[in-house]
């Protein structure tokens, strides 16, 4: 969001002088921790969302989500951030009925949701592509055919290339400590040393209670594995399970799995990185009963993303106090909503002057 909102402002005025504080030596959090999904929600999300926002509310969201990664997707291009609309997939294992009913009888309605924003019939029963895919013993598959997926570190050093061309300044492993108000700007406490402005932006999404304490987010911890290479993997798409709670996808034949926050809330909801047992063990055994059932794999890699949630669905994009804007609050939809949503924040900065 931060790159984002520095792009949008220099285009918007390129007299501006911005700079951009990045707290480490690469942006973290759940910028380049993520999973890699170009998605917009699975349908079990979708319900659970449309409770919450209603029916319009919802759609309004989804709009969000899918213009802003046409936004992204335009910004950068398909190319350059390995975009690839191989299909989405929500998995409903053998004696998930309940759900998987439910779900399923929804699906016209989302298709009728979504029809003028993402295009016709986005969701299909799609059951038979389990057996194709190598999936343990599944209830349903339900498929979202304008889903995709993109290669993070692509993304953001692109992002990060494209701030550069256009004059704006980035500070790595120049972490603010503290904002002061001063007759005339605000001043930026670093052990750097002291960045004085006219106006800031604080775009550190689940961090930003160390700046802005008052703001209305809790953190959630994203804990994520990828295994070694795996011969002939059939596995080809994003895929969601357990309302979203769990998702995973191929790269590279590798598979990417992350997920588990629901195991303990509590424990997740913090701004700590690293692993628990208890989610890597469900990780694995969800690799071991349902994904790769009776396929030698071996874990190569385990880190961990960390997110932004609150009560309202929107991201949450004000003035904080004067001269101090905020953008945060992606509910796990950061990919899609981020590059709209530092442009968002940048014309609220932009409208101020």
């Amino acid at each position: 969001m931060g790159l984002n909102a520095a792009i949008h402002l220099k285009k918007s005025a390129p007299s501006l002088k911005i700079a951009l504080l990045e707290s480490g030596f690469l942006p973290a959090g759940a910028s380049t921790k993520n999973a890699g999904f170009a998605c917009f929600g699975s349908i079990s999300e979708l319900i659970e969302q449309e409770e919450k926002a209603g029916v319009n509310g919802l759609a309004a969201l989804i709009e969000k989500r899918w213009k802003g990664l046409l936004k992204l997707r335009n910004l950068l291009g398909d190319n350059t951030i390995d975009y690839q609309c191989l299909g989405g997939y929500e998995l409903f294992k053998k004696g998930d009925y309940a759900l998987a009913t439910k779900c399923v009888a929804k699906i016209e309605h989302y298709n009728q949701l979504t029809r003028n924003i993402v295009g016709i019939n986005a969701f299909s029963i799609s059951s038979k592509k389990a057996s194709a895919f190598g999936f343990g013993p599944i209830e349903a598959l339900i498929e979202n055919k304008y889903e995709a997926q993109i290669d993070t570190g692509k993304m953001m050093f692109a992002l990060i290339g494209y701030a550069q061309t256009l004059g704006v300044s980035i500070f790595n492993n120049c972490r603010v400590d503290n904002i002061t108000e001063e007759e005339r700007g605000l001043r930026l406490m670093t052990k750097n040393g002291i960045f004085a402005c006219k106006k800031t932006i604080v775009a550190t999404n689940a961090f930003i209670k160390n700046l802005i304490p008052g703001v209305d987010i809790l953190p959630g911890r994203g804990q994520v594995l990828i295994t070694k290479p795996i011969k002939d993997l059939k596995i080809k798409g994003t895929f969601h399970y357990d309302k979203g709670y769990y998702y995973f996808r191929n790269i590279n034949n590798r598979v990417l799995l992350g997920g588990g926050r629901n195991i303990d809330f509590k424990a997740e909801e913090t701004t700590a990185f690293g692993q628990t047992a208890i989610v890597q063990d469900a990780l694995q055994d969800l690799l071991d009963t349902l994904i790769l059932p009776q396929i030698p794999y071996e874990i190569d890699l385990q880190w961990s993303g960390i997110m932004a949630f609150g009560q309202m669905l929107e991201p949450l994009i004000e003035e904080v106090k004067p001269r101090v804007f905020c953008a945060t609050r992606c509910n796990g939809m950061g990919i899609a909503i981020g590059s709209q949503t530092g442009a968002d924040v940048a014309d609220l900065l932009l409208q101020s002057m």
